[in-house]
């Protein structure tokens, strides 16, 4: 392994002068579970094997659908996002994966990449396709749409694209395809509804032949963004009627942002779960749209339920339960790093505390209709300050102890912005 990017010692002399309030709040904390029945160090062992996968592009800057404002420092080939999600993974110990999109992420030699990811710890999650946006060269445009759209070549052309991810796949050791499309309308009659799920159906379904047999195909919905009018994967009811469609292999993936207001992501859970169709998740949080911010910072709450139905399901397995857990957002005000700490924290206690549920009990007050105690077997867990467990489990695996503060004693941001080039304006998120 090639020499990481934040040094040893320095996380180590970090580590140091949180130890002993550190391990004042585990013993405290271990005593309270105790008292519940609880074994804090069988809490921490299952914290120690739960990850979630980085996004390539997760480590720059995103933006609004008007403007992107670049930060110094910040990465412009998938090797210094490579590096950087290094980072992340080196502090925090959660995030061993990186999921790669292309061609965003193409480079001449894939097994040479796999090399260098697993120099600096990493390695590889699903491959990421890209038939919302015309690239360099291209011969078709995807404008009116891409696995839907009402001209073949384009779509025979966004299918060589995904089957071509595939083997970009198959080389780094991914075993996932994650297919999203932006096909849609912003016009009523601009095209038929019920043709239009059918190219898509009928393009999707030579993808999913070219899947080797290991693999799987997330099926990712978004209720709106480009296509404002209509989507052709717009919700969970569509994506699950199209991954039933497809075969086994398909499944749904939910990414937390993309659903209407208000709309109960908890229940959608267990209803993907219920017939066997729960890809994963990309991990993020909402206020008003689809907004990309960083997970668990404006409903920590809900992120806390969906573990909840997880940890259920997990009880109450269905054939081919396996979720992908991957962060997805987008850092328009702060270091995408920063935020991806940030939220691998707020996801992993969010994790910690649904594994804290009273199963017994929950279930014993839901079969006596007996609400008010339901309820609170939830809200006990999730009122319990799981911050001692996530730290030492962290600590234990070599990471930090505050992963915010070591990182930012490294100076990694500021040393990276005197050795790569600056990125451009942009014109928006992508």
């Amino acid at each position: 392994m090639t020499d990481l990017p934040i040094s040893a010692e320095l996380i180590a002399e970090s580590n140091a002068r949180e130890l002993a309030a550190l391990e004042d709040d585990y013993a405290s904390l271990g005593r309270k579970l105790e008292r519940t029945g609880i074994d804090i160090e069988a809490i921490k062992s299952r914290i120690a094997s739960f990850s979630v996968a980085v996004p390539s592009w997760g480590a720059g800057r995103g933006g609004t659908r008007f403007a992107k404002f670049p930060i110094p420092g910040e990465p412009t080939s998938i090797h210094e996002k490579l590096e950087d999600c290094a980072v992340i993974q080196q502090l925090s110990r959660v995030t061993p994966r990186v999921s790669p999109h292309f061609p965003w992420d193409k480079v001449s030699d894939y097994r040479g990449l796999r090399e260098e990811a697993a120099s600096l710890g990493l390695s590889f999650d699903a491959v990421n396709s890209n038939t919302f946006q015309d690239q360099a060269n291209q011969a078709h445009s995807y404008a009116t749409g891409s696995l839907s759209s009402t001209i073949e070549a384009t779509r025979m052309q966004a299918i060589e694209h995904n089957i071509e991810c595939i083997e970009i796949g198959r080389q780094l050791g991914s075993k996932e395809l994650t297919v999203w499309v932006g096909d849609g309308t912003n016009f009523p009659g601009q095209q038929d509804l019920a043709r239009s799920l059918d190219r898509y159906l009928e393009a999707a379904a030579e993808v999913y032949t070219a899947l080797p047999e290991d693999w799987r195909m997330l099926l990712e919905h978004k209720m709106f963004e480009p296509a404002f009018y209509s989507t052709v994967i717009s919700d969970w009811g569509s994506s699950i009627l199209a991954a039933q469609e497809l075969g086994p292999k398909a499944k749904c993936l939910v990414d937390l942002g993309h659903h209407a207001p208000n709309v109960n992501i908890e229940q959608i859970v267990a209803r993907l779960h219920r017939f066997g169709k729960l890809g994963g998740f990309h991990f993020n949080d909402s206020k008003y749209g689809d907004d990309d911010l960083d997970s668990g910072s404006i409903n920590p709450h809900q992120l806390f339920l969906v573990f909840n139905e997880l940890i259920e399901a997990e009880l109450n397995p269905r054939e081919g339960f396996n979720p992908s857990y991957m962060i997805d957002q987008s850092h328009n005000v702060t270091d995408p790093i920063e935020s991806m700490l940030s939220s691998a924290e707020a996801i992993t206690q969010c994790f910690a505390k649904a594994l804290l549920v009273d199963r017994e009990a929950l279930h014993f007050a839901q079969e006596a209709n007996d609400t008010m105690m339901a309820f609170q077997a939830l809200r006990r867990a999730y009122n319990t300050d799981v911050a001692p467990i996530v730290s030492q489990a962290r600590l234990e695996a070599g990471g930090a102890v505050d992963v915010l503060r070591t990182y930012r004693e490294s100076r990694y941001r500021s040393r990276k912005s005197q050795e790569r080039k600056a990125v451009g304006l942009g014109a928006g998120i992508v």
